[in-house]
């Protein structure tokens, strides 16, 4: 049984003629015929009685007419509803990030995305490097924003941000007038590093050098706890540079490049390369791309 055999079902019904529906069906009436015996072996009842050139609906192709009706009925809101998506776009986008980034990075995108498609319901899965790789690649998150080089083959990357990592002092720090420090520079500081994640990977190949002499006085996986244990004093620690903006601009911390070269943070975009993507999706990579266009004219324009 298929929706066309249904059509022509129905159309007989209308028209209480094989010929009739025939020319409608643009089919032959032999055609329409075998159409109709097909649905009538399926069904196991005969669905029409034939009495001379009249045809007339038996108690089974009434009940049939009714169901063969609603699902053809069925069939037309589905194609409604898919074509009312392309016209307004509703559901979710499920997105995998840490939350310093979407704050500091991308604070203006999921506005605006919202603006642009307020049926798209938009879900923060909060998650930290490989983490934020692993679910993307998974299908459990659309889309992902994470600190670059991404390896993963069957992924998307699309780089949308770059900004440096500095080291995190209060001003009164000795270290505070240097504009830039090497790991020598640190090894009678007390260290507040990040918990985990490509940052701290990173920054624990730039202490190799004096593993044996730095000290670690806390881990922690939050940026704001970063920020005010600094400034309270508690130890010395780093930050991506658009992390830490108002606070340095306000005098409250100071940021320092690292030595011998600056540490670049890249962040990306990712998705899954084979994922068919809605309307909502290609919008929000169409805003994100924008806002980060916007970014680095901003940043251009500073320097």
């Amino acid at each position: 049984m298929d929706l066309d055999q249904l059509h022509t079902f129905l159309e007989i019904v209308r028209l209480k003629s094989f010929s009739k529906a025939a020319q409608t069906c643009f089919r032959t009436q032999p055609a329409i015929s075998a159409q109709v015996r097909q649905l009538e072996q399926e069904l196991n009842a005969p669905l029409f009685d034939r009495l001379g050139t009249k045809i007339s609906l038996t108690v089974a192709g009434k009940i049939f007419a009714e169901y063969a009706a609603q699902i053809l009925d069925l069939r037309r809101q589905a194609q409604d509803s898919i074509n009312e998506l392309e016209r307004t776009p509703r559901g979710e986008l499920i997105i995998a990030a840490n939350e310093a980034t979407c704050i500091y990075v991308l604070p203006k995108v999921f506005p605006e995305f919202k603006k642009q498609y307020p049926n798209v319901q938009l879900l923060v899965d909060r998650s930290y490097g490989a983490g934020i790789v692993q679910a993307v690649s998974n299908n459990l998150a659309d889309f992902g924003i994470t600190q670059l080089p991404v390896a993963e083959k069957k992924l998307q990357v699309v780089k949308i941000h770059s900004d440096e990592i500095m080291l995190l002092a209060p001003p009164e720090h000795p270290l505070a007038q240097k504009k830039s420090v090497t790991p020598a520079d640190l090894v009678n500081s007390p260290l507040l590093l990040p918990k985990s994640g490509t940052t701290r990977q990173r920054l624990n190949a730039w202490l190799e050098p004096v593993e044996d002499n730095y000290q670690v006085s806390m881990e922690l996986d939050s940026t704001e706890m970063i920020k005010r244990f600094v400034m309270a004093g508690l130890g010395l620690s780093f930050l991506a540079e658009s992390h830490c903006e108002e606070e340095v601009a306000a005098n409250k911390l100071v940021a320092i490049s690292l030595a011998p070269e600056p540490m670049i943070r890249r962040i990306g975009l990712i998705y899954r390369k084979d994922k068919a993507l809605s309307k909502a999706a290609l919008g929000f990579i169409q805003v994100t791309l924008d806002h980060s266009a916007r970014s680095a004219i901003r940043q251009a324009s500073s320097v």
